[in-house]
Parts: C-alpha cells; sequence; structure tokens
C-alpha cells in the first residue's frame, strides 16, 4: 500500500478529483496549504505598493492506494493537475504500513 501526497494549484483540484473518481478512486483527502518552489512566489500591487507574496496557495491531495493501482494514480493525477507551466506542482509516494478503517476494523487493502 502506498499514500499518494500531490501539491497542486488550486484551481486543478476538481479536475484530479474527477480524474482519480473516473478510474474508481474514491477516497481522497484535500487540505489547503501555502508554499513556494522554483518559483519563488510573486510581486502584487496593493494600494499603489508593491509587495512581494512569498507563499503560493496550493491544494494537498492524499490518497492512499494498493500497490496495484499505483502507476495508474499516478499518471491520473499528473495528467490532471498539468497546465505546462511552472508552479504546477510535484507527487509525493510513501509507503504505507497498516491502514485499518475505525468503522469496521478493516485492515490492509480491505481498509483503503
Amino acid at each position: 500500500m502506498k499514500l499518494i501526497t500531490a501539491i497542486v494549484k488550486p484551481f486543478k483540484l476538481d479536475d484530479v478529483r474527477e480524474a482519480l473518481s473516473d478510474v474508481g478512486i474514491a477516497g481522497v483527502t484535500v487540505t489547503e496549504v501555502k508554499g513556494f518552489g522554483r518559483q519563488k512566489g510573486h510581486t502584487e500591487l496593493y494600494r499603489g505598493a508593491e509587495y512581494v507574496v512569498g507563499f503560493l496557495p496550493k491544494a494537498k491531495i492524499e490518497v492512499a492506494v494498493s500497490d496495484e493501482i499505483l502507476d495508474q494514480a499516478i499518471e491520473t493525477i499528473a495528467t490532471a493537475a498539468n497546465t505546462g507551466k511552472i508552479g504546477d506542482g510535484k507527487i509525493f509516494v510513501t509507503n504505507l504500513e497498516q491502514v485499518i478503517r475505525i468503522r469496521t476494523g478493516e485492515t490492509g487493502n480491505e481498509a483503503i
């Protein structure tokens, strides 16, 4: 089992959710986060004064998947989140030692 963590542009969130749903992945956790990478923020004007916005709004998507559908899930997220511009985000994959569904007590792949 793997945990996929994807950091994407907020306006691509619905596209990613719909694409994951289309391939049969229903359980998704989303968090609104801020950060920066190579884009290093941007400048904005407010009441005639220019200031630097160091942290940009992003959406953090977490999805637990079985090893069998890992590659398909990664491809789906990467395709749906891609704009071709800097700041599209990153996808991280980590191992999951154990998953437990609290309501039923199911464990492992059955809990996903």
